[in-house]
């Protein structure tokens, strides 16, 4: 069940963090969006207990808020490896 909660959370935060991440990067497709999402939820989780972060009872904002920074961040590297260039040149 677990598994399905970090899709549902790298979906939505995937979307966060394209929303978040400066720029146009609209460029990506969608299903990369989400791979950044999960990888936001999998690898905040990570930073998040490295940095002493145990969890607290309820919502947890300060680890969805690296969730967020860290799915931004892979969407930039993502738009910047496999982004398609929107500007047309005319010759």
């Amino acid at each position: 069940m677990e598994i399905i909660g970090v899709i549902v959370a790298g979906i939505i935060i995937g979307l966060l963090g394209k929303f978040v991440a400066p720029g146009n990067r609209d460029n990506i497709p969608l299903w990369l969006t989400i791979l950044c999402g999960i990888g936001g939820v999998i690898i905040g989780w990570y930073v998040y207990t490295a940095f002493g972060g145990n969890g607290s009872p309820g919502i947890d904002w300060t680890r969805w808020i690296i969730a967020i920074l860290v799915a931004a961040v892979l969407v930039v590297i993502a738009s910047a490896l496999t982004g398609r260039s929107r500007t047309r040149t005319t010759v």
